[in-house]
């Protein structure tokens, strides 16, 4: 794997700044890495590496340098959970499962200590501002100061791995193609799931008149 300093600066880059987030982010992505054995996240490994973010925050770019997870290839998933956590799951590593049910596959669970905020404010005390205080302690605390560490079994269905093709379904309502098997069943039809229960959807149509 490279050095914590290279994926620093990548991830930077690829955030447009350097923060606390992102060397929380770069430690814990290293952290689940050397749990599950995997050595080169992005070149010989990349096919046994699927993540599990659970805040929408600089840690999740960073976890995104340091792994090679992207959410278009599907192996990044996301579960807004509000936690500064994330989980490593190790494709290479099935687990028994019983008949009928969808596989599953060993994780790492990493997710930082609430502690590590008043540590950092310990070490450096002298530093006013917190992102730079946190920013000084987090290169330098152990592990075991900055997060808990939790193995447990992440089930994937067929239709949630990288790679998985089915069939594009158009939408009986709206005309729109769905893919992933993410269709629902309404009236009798094959809907999108927006259109299956408008209520839930993220959106809502303003109409013509506001188009202008």
């Amino acid at each position: 794997m490279q050095s914590f300093e290279d994926l620093l600066r990548e991830a930077e880059v690829a955030h447009g700044h350097l923060c606390a987030g992102q060397i929380l982010g770069v430690r814990m992505a290293m952290l689940g890495c050397q749990r599950l054995g995997i050595d080169d996240p992005k070149g010989a490994d990349r096919k046994r590496l699927v993540t599990f973010v659970e805040i929408d925050r600089c840690a999740t770019d960073a976890i995104g340098v340091v792994t090679g997870c992207r959410l278009g290839k599907r192996a990044l998933k996301f579960r807004d959970w509000g936690k500064m956590a994330a989980t490593f799951v190790d494709l290479g590593s099935p687990l028994p499962v019983a008949d009928g049910d969808a596989p599953a596959y060993k994780a790492v669970r990493v997710a930082a200590l609430e502690s590590s905020k008043e540590r950092a404010r310990e070490l450096y005390p002298q530093i006013d501002q917190k992102n730079q205080q946190q920013m000084m302690a987090y290169r330098e605390m152990p592990d075991a100061e900055l997060f808990t560490e939790e193995w447990v079994s992440v089930e994937l269905a067929p239709r949630e791995m990288p790679g998985y093709k089915s069939a594009r379904i158009v939408c009986a309502r709206c005309g729109e193609g769905i893919n992933y098997d993410r269709q629902a069943e309404g009236s009798g039809a094959v809907l999108c799931q927006g259109c299956a229960a408008p209520e839930r959807r993220y959106y809502r149509p303003l109409g013509a008149q506001s188009q202008r």
